[in-house]
């Protein structure tokens, strides 16, 4: 394969009786385990080795930069997942995901707030019979962390594994896990350029950026560049006070909700998955990353499930639910805020629409 072959077009296809054994496992115990679940749930799990499956389809590939080619990992079937010793799973008193802003997530406080809960919403229909809690949020200088002008975009990116540290400490005890949530784009060493988000497992603790997914980004005219002239002292955070921030869209959203559940996903020992088109599939750019489905595939979803103990169908209709509730979950909002700012704003679903239609679809499946 030459390297100047960018557009590839192949599909990562594997036989049906991998697929089946990546799903159920050989295992005596886990078949067992498999054959307990409701019909309804094997139906839909089935489609994992159906070949006509309209549901689950083949990973594709586009190119030589895309992860699987570029990151070769061995892949982790259901029988690895289960018996990985050090693999950490929810337990009565740890049932909680906490989240954690760094900074603020809109261009106005009323924008920010509403767009964490709506993060929040997503990740308790995702991972459906967790708690989702919310931390205040803190500006970059609470956290101490190391700072640079990133000398390709002139922009300004925090330390990823300072974030972590910092947010270890602050780990509250009836946490699974915290995870921190920012607009600044992130670092992970001084010779990266820059990293979209890192996760300590051991820790349960994770950071991810949603700076790269405005829509202007990459674009000449982005307004997050920092003045060359401006020679940043390592302890003056006042940098960060109007700092740049994206507009809010529904592919903001989007791409914000898929990256929160694929990085706590990696937190629960779910791996990059190579068995199907899937969530959990590494990405290495965010073209690679809008071509995921925000869905996990059967063998991933048989995972989660697994390790947090949900009914497929409760999930899948929390999923539905968050989708359909176009407003944030707060009825009365008080009214010194209403002259700021329309208040109550509108969830922007829109690019989640085609996902509605596929839950819909397995929800066909699951009830028959």
């Amino acid at each position: 394969m030459g390297k100047k072959n960018s557009c590839l077009m192949q599909t990562v296809q594997h036989s049906e009786q991998t697929l089946k054994t990546a799903l159920i496992s050989k295992n005596p115990m886990l078949v067992s385990q498999y054959e307990q679940l409701d019909a309804g749930e094997r139906r839909l799990l089935n489609k994992a080795f159906k070949p006509d499956s309209d549901l689950f389809g083949p990973i594709t590939l586009h190119s030589e930069s895309d992860w699987i080619i570029s990151h070769p990992e061995p892949p982790q079937d259901f029988e690895q997942f289960f018996s990985d010793p050090s693999r950490k799973a929810p337990s009565p008193e740890k049932r909680s995901i906490y989240i954690q802003c760094i900074g603020s997530l809109g261009n106005t406080r009323i924008i920010s707030e509403e767009y964490i809960k709506w993060l929040k919403g997503y990740c308790e229909a995702f991972f459906y019979g967790l708690t989702v809690k919310l931390l205040e949020p803190v500006p970059v200088s609470v956290t101490r962390c190391s700072f640079r002008i990133n000398d390709n975009t002139q922009n300004l990116q925090i330390h990823a594994g300072h974030i972590l540290r910092f947010l270890k400490k602050k780990k509250p005890r009836d946490a699974f896990c915290i995870v921190g949530i920012t607009m600044i784009d992130l670092y992970p060493r001084d010779s990266w350029n820059f990293v979209f988000g890192q996760a300590s497992l051991t820790d349960g603790v994770g950071i991810f950026s949603f700076a790269r997914y405005g829509s202007d980004f990459y674009s000449s005219r982005y307004e997050g560049k920092v003045n060359k002239l401006q020679k940043v002292s390592s302890s003056d955070y006042s940098v960060f006070d109007n700092y740049y921030i994206p507009e809010v869209t529904s592919v903001l959203l989007l791409r914000s909700c898929k990256t929160l559940t694929h990085e706590i996903g990696h937190i629960f020992g779910l791996r990059h998955c190579q068995w199907l088109a899937c969530l959990m599939q590494g990405s290495n750019h965010l073209e690679e990353a809008d071509r995921r489905p925000l869905n996990l595939c059967p063998i991933c979803l048989r995972k989660l499930r697994c390790a947090v103990g949900f009914n497929i169908i409760e999930r899948y209709q929390a999923l539905v639910k968050w989708i359909d509730d176009e407003s944030a979950d707060i009825p009365g909002v008080s009214t010194e805020h209403s002259r700021e700012d329309n208040v109550n704003l509108p969830k922007p679903v829109e690019a989640f629409k085609e996902w509605k239609e596929w839950i819909i679809r397995c929800l066909a499946v699951v009830q028959k």
